[in-house]
Parts: structure tokens; sequence; C-alpha cells
């Protein structure tokens, strides 16, 4: 099996914004589109993965953007597993336009949980093996962002159409909240070129996730908290520049 996976993605309308360009949540489903058919490809995908009731999910991911696809463009996603660390399976991906031009690179951070505790399960436990391999084109891996006072705070309620099949709200919708705190007049003039998302806990199916934000010299701050057991529990961080 070849350690490096191509995939060709073409930007169809549901992927655009107003302006026809690709979304960030776009690029987060073309990593995890063709992440998803590699693992299929190695024999650790959804089917292989219930067996030992696990399934796949991921903690960061840091995406760095040279271009953002248009509408119509045909995309190639290339993507590949590095070596495993001690709790998650890193995943690198490059991706270019028709003409060799690099468009977004990525990493995340895959992890694997039990699907009936929701508790991680480390790699060395899990029974799971990928091997890995570094190209030198890999991003350095995404680190916490730090909490602090935001100013801004809205209310979102995750509903049946943000879920996935692991029932929980999918790791691509969670750039579409990040996005919407900011309007259409300030997305016109200026594209994300690079964020980070760290997910902390799950958003499940009618809980209340209250986004704290902030911009703030064209980086936009975001923490995600929702209350469990009157406490309240961080659920994702996020940061994008613009």
């Amino acid at each position: 099996m070849k350690p490096i996976y191509e995939q060709n993605i073409l930007i169809a309308e549901n992927f655009t914004d107003p302006y026809g360009r690709a979304k960030p949540s776009a690029l987060l489903y073309m990593i995890q589109q063709a992440a998803g058919e590699h693992c299929r490809l190695l024999e650790v995908d959804t089917p292989a993965l219930d067996a030992k009731h696990l399934f796949w999910a991921v903690s960061r991911c840091r995406v760095q953007i040279s271009r953002l696809p248009k509408l119509g463009e045909q995309v190639r996603v290339t993507t590949w597993p590095m070596p495993t660390t001690r709790v998650a399976y890193p995943r690198s991906v490059v991706a270019y336009d028709r003409d060799g031009n690099e468009l977004f690179r990525a990493i995340s951070l895959w992890v694997l949980m039990d699907s009936e505790s929701r508790a991680m399960v480390l790699p060395g436990k899990s029974g799971i093996l990928v091997d890995g391999t570094l190209t030198g084109a890999e991003l350095a891996t995404p680190h916490a962002i730090a909490t602090r006072s935001l100013e801004n705070t809205v209310t979102r309620q995750v509903h049946y159409s943000l879920l996935d099949r692991n029932g929980h709200m999918n790791n691509t919708r969670y750039m579409d909240w990040v996005d919407d705190l900011l309007p259409s007049a300030f997305h016109e003039g200026h594209p994300a070129r690079e964020f980070t998302l760290c997910y902390l806990n799950e958003a499940l199916e009618q809980e209340e996730i209250a986004l704290s934000y902030q911009l703030e010299d064209m980086v936009l701050t975001v923490d995600a908290q929702k209350n469990v057991s009157h406490e309240k529990t961080r659920v994702f961080t996020a940061q994008v520049l613009f």
C-alpha cells in the first residue's frame, strides 16, 4: 500500500460561500473525506473499528491556506499518516489545483474513542496499527489555544443536521459556527489564511454551546463551553488568522 493517498474533489455549490470560494469548513470536509478513504484502503476504517467498538475522532487540526479554491475547481488532495504518537495518529494533507499550485496544507491529530464509554483509547491499547511516514512537507503539530477573557458571547444549539454517524456534532461544522461569528461584509475582503481547531469534548444533540469570541489584530479567538451538571465544560477552542 502506498503511504501517500491522492483523491480528486470537485468544489461544488454546497462547498462555497457567497463569493464563490470554498468555505474553511469545506477544507475540513475534504481532509476528512480523503482520510476516510485512505483508512478504508489501510483497513482501519469504520467497519474495522466497529468490530472493536471504536471510532475515529479529531482532537486538533491546523490548516494553512495559500488560496481558497473556487466553485467548479478540481482539487487534488494528498494525504498520509505520520508516525503514531503515544496518544494520537497524526495525518498530513497537502492540496493542489489543476496546475500543481498548492492550495492548502494541514495537519490533524486523530484519536480513537470507545463507542460505549466515549473515553479515549490509547494507540498502544487499541490494537489499531497505522504505519506512518514523513516527507518533510508536514506542518508542526498544533498547540493548545490558551484561554483568556473574550469580550463577546453568543449561544448556539446542536441540532440534528449537525450530527454525524458517531452521534455528535461533526468536526467540520464547528468551523461554520466560527465563521458565523463575523458578518459577510468582513469575510468578503478577508479570506482566512490559517486556522486551528482544538476539540475538547463532544457536542451532542440539543446541547447549548456558549461561544465566547474576540477579533483583535485580524486574529479571531473562540472559546466554546457547555454546562454539564451545573459546571462549565470546554467543547472547543479556535483561532483564525485573516
